[in-house]
């Protein structure tokens, strides 16, 4: 996952678990999804520093995503005090949209699957489509709606270049296999 997805997505579960709770069931969810992204946080800290090994030194990846996180952190609180956005919904879809073209801008960097599958492309692409559409019929149209549309259609480019490399990669094993 992209450093600033991750801390993004940190930042915006504990400020929306703790700090803000919308209601006690989204709170309980919010704590989850907090849980959730603690476990893929510690897989980047272990992992992610093999990524940049060759442009930053140990002292500097980590400099840098403890400073993203709280940058991270402190926009969403205030974005969340400007717009009094109490329940989180318009960084959630923002940062949605933002994930949506680091998810495509990772694979392209990378030129490979490491870490993405297109299980993964499709399941973010079916849980935005489904919060979306409950979005949709609760505010009708609403610069949410505007930002769902981008979401899906970046999350459908991501699906495209998944399965592109997905195909080619099964296509060159084959080939290697007969």
């Amino acid at each position: 996952m992209p450093m600033v997805a991750i801390c993004a997505n940190i930042s915006w579960e504990f400020i929306f678990a703790f700090i803000y709770p919308i209601n006690d069931i989204q709170q309980k969810i919010t704590m989850i999804w907090f849980a959730l992204d603690i476990v893929i946080l510690m897989q980047y800290l272990t992992y992610g520093r093999k990524e940049f090994k060759k442009y930053l030194s140990w002292k500097l990846f980590y400099s840098s995503f403890f400073i993203t996180l709280g940058i991270s952190f402190y926009i969403i609180l205030m974005i969340t005090h400007e717009i009094n956005d109490f329940e989180g919904k318009y960084v959630a879809f923002s940062q949605n949209l933002m994930m949506s073209g680091l998810f495509i801008s990772l694979l392209l960097w990378r030129g490979s699957l490491k870490g993405q599958s297109l299980a993964i492309a499709i399941f973010k692409m079916l849980g935005t489509l489904c919060i979306s559409i409950a979005f949709y019929m609760y505010f009708k149209a609403s610069l949410i709606t505007m930002i769902s549309v981008a979401i899906l259609i970046y999350d459908w480019i991501y699906i495209g270049l998944v399965y592109k490399l997905t195909r080619k990669n099964s296509s060159h094993i084959n080939l290697k296999t007969s």
